[in-house]
Order: C-alpha cells, then structure tokens, then sequence
C-alpha cells in the first residue's frame, strides 16, 4: 500500500467513525476519558520506555534541551495528562446544546444546535502530550481526529495511540474515532491535505515552516497555531517588583514553549531605574540578552538585536529586549513584529490597561499576568487542542467549545412559504 492509500484508508474510517461519535452520550465519552487516565498511569513504563527511543534520537539529532524538555513523558508530564482527562471529563458536553431559540412572525421556532465539525486532521510537532490532549478534546466534543506528529515522537505516539485504542475498545467505540499515522514519511501530511472529502478541518500547530507549507498545501479549511512571538510591555507605572516577577516567569518558567515571551518592552521611564537590575537578574538565570541600542548601553556584553531578531520565535534562554518611549510604540512594535499569540502589560494604570486589551491584536491579551497563562487548563478549558492565532473559527485557545460549531433547527406547525 502506498502512501496515499494508506492515508486515504484512515481518512475513511475516521469519516465512518465520526458518524458514530457524535451521538454517542456524554456518559461513554466520560468513561473514554477516565479509562485513558487509568491506562496511563498502568502503563507509565511501557510509555516511557517508547518515548526514550525518541529522546535518545533527538540527542542523537543534537536538538536544543528546550526541544527534548518538550518531547519528554517524565512524571509529572503524564500525571499532567491524567489530570488533564479527569477535567475534559468533568467539563459541560457541548454537543446538543441549544443556544438560542426565537419565534418568527409566521410561528416558526428557530434555534442554533452545537454540533461537532466531523472529522478532524491534526498536523503537530514535538510534543506528545498532544496526542492525548487532542484525542480527548475531540472526543469528548464529538469528533472524529487523525493525528500526525512529528518524526521525532513517533514512538512516544505510537505509544499513546495504542493506550487511547484500548480505552475505545473497552468502551465499545470504534477505534477509529482516534488514530495516528503510523509513518515518519513528509508525503503522508501532503496527501492527508488532500483530502476534503473525509477530512472537515485541519488544525495545525509547530514550526514556521510546517505552518506555511501546511497553508500552501491544504484543500481543506485550516486552522493554524502560528508561532509564539509573544511580548511583555513594563510600562512606566508598574511596580518594580512585580514586574521583574512577570517578565522572569514569562521567560524562564518553560523557555521552550509557544506562550513564553520572547521580547521584552521597556518604557524609558522605568528602565531608567530598573532595567539594570532586571538584565541581571535574567543573565543569573542564563538568559542571553540581544537588545536596542539603549539596552546594549545599560549593560556591557549585550548583542546588538537584528530587525530579524524581532520577529524570533527563540524557543531558548535567549530575549529581545527594546526601550519604547510610550505605550503607544510599545503597541506598534507588537503590530509589527507579533504573531498574535499572547501580549502582557504590567502597569498600575487602569486606563492604560483598558487601551492594551482594547488596542493589541493577539488571541490572549493579560494585565499585570504572565505569558505563561495562555493555556487551555490555565483558562479553564481542562485542555486545549491548540492556541489559534487566526480568527476564522476560533481565536485562542481552543477547547470543547471550539471544536463545535452550530446548526440551525427549525419547530414549525405546517407553516409554508407564500
């Protein structure tokens, strides 16, 4: 079998399997859920013993310690993912539900159903605590997912995938509700983009490259998890203490994930004072500093920024730092060179806190938080799928909600059209 048949086959079981997932009850998603969080937690050796064939490999690859903290299924990681299914499971079951229902003139009840989108492709990397997080939110919201991650999880996912068929088995669902690509071959993700007659949607998220070559390829609608040039602004009214707080735990907390921040916006007002002691304090974390001209002068050993070191995704111990006159070019520089993806203000300024949220264009704008907030759990999805950082369907992270969408029911009483 080639490729495109193997991927053609799947797509088609996925279809058939869609039909049945969306009506099946909340009860047996339930139950899904809370049978993958056993099997994880039974079976953490097995797991962890496949993803140590792909860590030895990234080491092999020589990829950065931020990436392999990324791929790692350690301890806390899958006690992360049990308890991320505990609280999909305990989330309201968006299928079903009826938004609204208005009467027209003529009598007709008219009303929006939630429905789910059907069959889902996702298009990941690096990180397999995706595949279960992904898989459990399009389960519980109805759908049908083909995941595809990355060459350098392959085995974690394999894995994965088998702990997930064994919970659907168990619970009498097709197995194809969920399933994986069982091939490291680049071919299988173009010929899966093909495939709009089984596939609804694609949500994507990785790379620069992966993104642009998914939106290149695709004939089905695709919603993209655009990289993460994610900003904090210090503006001039901010209390020093919290801001060093936010700016370090926006940084260093996880470097290596998509909602760190990557550049850092000083008012001059505030870097007069202060902006010293911060580059120290991130210099003793071992954060390399590239800088403005005005950064470069507060400290020696600053690397002068690049226009391209602007629009970085580092994913590393490294940050842009800039000296903004005003909130105003702070505001301008994240139109510029932001991704959309997640922008902080710390300031004691309520009318300048409103201008930000009200004027940054990113699908997650925080006051006085740190970056590192943008998260489906941390915002109360219980997981999320991905953080959209376009607006057509969903912007943000997407959670159960986002996986749905509405149809339009009609109660009529032999009503015609005259």
């Amino acid at each position: 079998m080639d490729i495109l048949q193997e991927v053609t086959a799947i797509a088609k079981k996925a279809k058939d399997a869609a039909r049945h997932v969306a009506s099946i009850s909340t009860e047996q998603k339930n139950s899904v859920l809370h049978s993958v969080n056993r099997l994880l937690q039974n079976k953490k050796s097995f797991l962890q013993k496949e993803n140590e064939k792909d860590l030895q490999e990234a080491k092999k690859q020589n990829l950065s310690n931020a990436l392999i903290d990324r791929l790692t299924l350690s301890d806390n990681v899958l006690e992360a993912m049990a308890s991320g299914l505990d609280d999909v499971a305990g989330l309201p079951d968006p299928v079903g539900e009826v938004n609204r229902m208005w009467r027209r003139p003529n009598g007709i009840l008219v009303g929006k159903l939630r429905i789910p989108l059907g069959v889902i492709g996702m298009i990941y990397e690096s990180r397999p605590n995706v595949t279960i997080d992904a898989a459990a939110l399009c389960l519980k919201s109805g759908n049908a997912v083909i995941l595809r991650g990355g060459r350098e999880a392959i085995n974690s996912n394999l894995a994965l995938a088998a702990v997930m068929q064994e919970a659907l088995a168990d619970n009498k669902i097709p197995g194809a509700a969920v399933q994986v690509v069982p091939t490291v071959d680049r071919n299988a993700v173009r010929e899966m983009l093909k495939l709009k007659d089984y596939i609804d949607v694609i949500i994507t998220r990785g790379g620069e490259s992966l993104i642009k070559m998914v939106y290149e390829n695709s004939r089905i609608p695709v919603i993209a998890h655009y990289k993460g040039v994610c900003h904090v602004y210090i503006d001039e009214t901010a209390e020093p203490g919290m801001a060093e707080n936010i700016a370090l735990n926006s940084k260093i907390q996880r470097p290596g994930v998509c909602n760190a921040m990557e550049t850092l916006l000083v008012h001059k007002k505030f870097a007069e004072r202060h902006l010293a002691s911060l580059i120290n304090r991130f210099r003793n974390a071992g954060v390399s500093i590239k800088g403005c001209e005005k950064t470069c002068a507060m400290a020696d050993g600053i690397e002068k920024a690049t226009e391209e070191d602007w629009h970085k995704e580092y994913l590393d111990m490294i940050l842009s730092v800039r000296i903004v006159e005003s909130m105003e070019e702070a505001i301008r520089h994240i139109a510029c060179y932001g991704s959309r993806h997640t922008e902080s203000i710390v300031t004691s300024s309520y009318d300048k806190s409103g201008q930000f949220l009200n004027e940054v264009d990113s699908s997650v704008v925080l006051v006085n938080a740190s970056t590192r907030f943008n998260d489906g759990n941390q915002l109360g999805l219980g997981a999320e799928i991905g953080i959209s950082t376009s607006k057509l369907h969903s912007f943000g992270p997407m959670g159960l909600k986002e996986l749905t969408t509405c149809k339009f029911i009609v109660y009529g009483s032999g009503q015609v059209r005259e």
